[in-house]
């Protein structure tokens, strides 16, 4: 497993750039600590009754947000969801009962290559992205994903926790 040692240091003095390009990794790097050493039927589980979240199902997710914000968005690419709708009219990333771990965690990291790729070819912070008439700016994007990796790496605590017990950041 991971440890606080091998998540990306964050930056405390640098840029702009750097500093919340550090910060998200360091988010990234706890998501794959929490999902660790598990088996894939314990990252599948729904652990904390009533939710629906499991492990897998926020790998998924955040694959999907991150493809969205930086390749759709930010990169103006036209990248249709991996994980698609059902005939609900749903959005699949959840629902993992089938869901091959190997195969999702390749989408989320290559997904998130493709992230860095996008904020390192950037000009500035200060890049518009647009979801249809409104703009972004890259610097927005950046502060909006470190929320929602922090956000959804909290459930992750919750989630790792009820599976085998193991907790800390």
């Amino acid at each position: 497993m991971m440890n606080d040692e091998q998540r990306t240091p964050a930056v405390l003095d640098g840029d702009e750039r750097a500093t919340l390009t550090s910060l998200l990794q360091r988010q990234r790097d706890t998501l794959m600590m929490k999902c660790a050493g598990l088996t894939d039927e314990q990252l599948r589980r729904r652990a904390v009754a009533p939710s629906g979240l499991s492990l897998l199902g926020l790998v998924r997710h955040l694959a999907e947000v991150e493809r969205g914000w930086f390749r759709n968005v930010v990169g103006g690419e036209d990248v249709r969801g991996y994980f698609p709708r059902n005939e609900a009219g749903e959005w699949t990333e959840f629902h993992v009962e089938d869901a091959d771990p190997a195969e999702s965690f390749a989408i989320w990291e290559e997904t998130c290559a493709r992230s860095r790729a996008v904020v390192e070819a950037a000009a500035s912070l200060d890049v518009p992205g647009y979801y249809g008439d409104q703009p972004y700016s890259l610097r927005y994007v950046l502060a909006h994903m470190i929320e929602e990796y922090a956000r959804h790496n909290g459930h992750a605590d919750l989630l790792r926790e009820a599976i085998d017990g193991v907790t800390g950041e």
